[in-house]
């Protein structure tokens, strides 16, 4: 992959992360927040524990593709981006362009998912 195009990915990869980071901080703020919530009726606690619930969900969600962020920049680093993590075949440049942080080519994703690799 040359430089131009490693570089924007790079970017990309980055501003992902940066609103990933921001989003997850803003998810912990709200969980605490209605931690706070000096409510007492029943049906208000149960809608509270919902709340928290979701967002930890939402947060789980958020820091498991922060950690694929990560390791695509890491890969950037070490010059193997682009590359399948298991055939070692350039990623096609649309794949790529729909999910910068993908490990696989379409053909090995899909063993993956199948269980088959």
């Amino acid at each position: 992959m040359d430089k131009k195009r490693l570089d924007y990915y790079k970017k990309k990869l980055a501003t992902r992360r940066d609103e990933l980071v921001r989003g997850i901080a803003r998810t912990e703020q709200e969980g605490r927040e209605a931690d706070e919530d000096p409510t007492v009726d029943l049906g208000d606690k149960a809608a509270n524990s919902y709340t928290k619930e979701f967002l930890f969900g939402q947060t789980h969600n958020d820091r498991s593709l922060l950690a694929l962020v990560d390791n695509a920049l890491a890969r950037i680093k070490d010059g193997t981006y682009g590359e399948c993590n298991s055939c070692h075949e350039e990623l096609q440049q649309k794949r790529l362009e729909a999910v910068p942080w993908t490990r696989y080519c379409i053909t090995c994703q899909e063993k993956t998912e199948q269980g088959q690799l």
